[in-house]
């Protein structure tokens, strides 16, 4: 079997919210949308924003960050310190700037707001 990813789903609480900040900050294009979906043309794969069942969201406090484990990681073709304090100034929450020996590209972690990881990547 060959396997090509094509998609990542990430159920969020807040659709509109997220489609603004990935659109506003790494100007990805919509491709389509409605009130609970949000499909977004993020180049080499598409990121799905879908909006948690209203069983499962009548749970969830107000303002709660979800901890997970994916990380979106998205190659930028801009210096990474300039992108990290773009980002900064709007408020996004931001790590420091890393890279690990015999490694090409430099890396920054930061955090969506409802707490999906992502990550800019640059060549050094």
């Amino acid at each position: 079997m060959k396997a090509r990813l094509t998609a990542i789903i990430l159920y969020v609480q807040n659709v509109q919210l997220l489609r603004n900040f990935y659109v506003e900050n790494f100007n990805l294009k919509v491709i389509e949308q409605d009130p609970i979906w949000v499909l977004l043309n993020a180049g080499g794969a598409q990121i799905g924003l879908h909006k948690i069942g209203d069983q499962y969201l009548g749970n969830i406090e107000a303002g709660h960050l979800f901890d997970n484990n994916t990380k979106i990681v998205f190659d930028i073709d801009t210096d990474i310190e300039s992108a990290r304090n773009q980002l900064i100034s709007k408020n996004v929450q931001m790590r420091e700037i890393k890279t690990f020996d015999n490694y090409p590209f430099w890396l920054c972690d930061g955090t969506d707001p409802e707490g999906n990881v992502f990550q800019l990547r640059s060549k050094k």
